[in-house]
């Protein structure tokens, strides 16, 4: 299985203690970089959260949100604190004994600091819900890099196999391109009434079949087309390993060119880089 690094995926949780969204987007990149966007009371987990992402991936500039929104209803309500209170109302009473006071408003007993306050929702439980969301959140992120993978995956393989067809081109015309220039340097020197010694013909073509001789060459993209076909098949994070291919089928595509001496093989050359070049361009979104 080959991922590519663009991706996306979202995931709602709701809960008692209200609601959460997960969003995460990745972009291609030479190296793994994350980058969060977090609410503050769980900026705490930023590591937790790096860590998790740098376990699973691999390459690709992701950025990963999190919008939270509290039910406050459902997440705290008023605690009393009864002792505080009596006590209050007990030195109240001795005032008002005393002839100070003539009542106790209850509201003001209740604004005393200490007496009332709102019970603190529980972080350490929607923090562990929230990080069970993003666990899924990243199960859906990796499926998505993971079909598009394929996609990238399928387009490369059927490149490889315009490299191949071109391959056996040329290498089934290379003995009828032999003979043709054979011919035409005979009747070059027909025409220039030339008599060559015996033996200086076979020379030359030897000579020339050597320069023009593109087998080694031919062979070479054969054994990449095979290699390349390999790390596809092999998967993981190949993304470095097939952009180093590229760079070995163009070296071979060039040499191949340079050879040429008929516009059969151009042809064939120039297909070749334009083929390598589609699939370099789709290499640079595999992780």
């Amino acid at each position: 299985m080959i991922y590519s690094m663009t991706a996306f995926a979202r995931k709602e949780l709701k809960a008692d203690w209200g609601s959460a969204v997960w969003e995460v987007r990745s972009v291609n990149q030479r190296f793994l970089e994350t980058y969060f966007r977090l609410p503050e009371q769980f900026r705490s987990l930023e590591p937790v959260l790096r860590e998790r992402f740098r376990k699973r991936l691999q390459r690709g500039k992701v950025e990963c949100s999190l919008r939270f929104v509290p039910n406050d209803g459902a997440t705290s309500k008023l605690n009393l604190n009864e002792d505080l209170a009596k006590q209050l109302l007990h030195a109240a009473d001795w005032v008002q004994s005393h002839g100070q006071s003539s009542g106790v408003n209850p509201v003001d007993i209740l604004r005393w600091p200490g007496v009332i306050a709102a019970e603190e929702a529980d972080m350490d439980a929607i923090q562990s819900d929230v990080l069970a969301c993003l666990d899924e959140t990243l199960n859906d992120f990796i499926a998505a890099r993971a079909s598009e993978g394929n996609s990238l995956k399928a387009l490369i393989e059927q490149r490889l196999d315009g490299i191949k067809i071109e391959v056996d081109k040329v290498r089934a015309r290379m003995p009828d391109i032999v003979t043709w220039q054979r011919e035409k340097i005979l009747s070059r020197f027909e025409e220039a009434k030339i008599e060559l010694e015996e033996g200086r013909l076979e020379q030359e073509m030897i000579m020339l079949a050597q320069k023009v001789d593109v087998a080694e060459e031919l062979d070479r993209l054969d054994a990449h087309l095979t290699e390349t076909r390999n790390i596809l098949n092999k998967g993981g994070a190949v993304g470095r390993r097939l952009d180093f291919m590229m760079q070995e089928f163009n070296r071979e595509s060039n040499t191949l060119g340079s050879k040429s001496i008929h516009t059969d093989i151009t042809q064939s050359a120039v297909e070749l880089k334009v083929l390598i070049e589609q699939m370099r361009e789709q290499i640079q979104n595999i992780e």
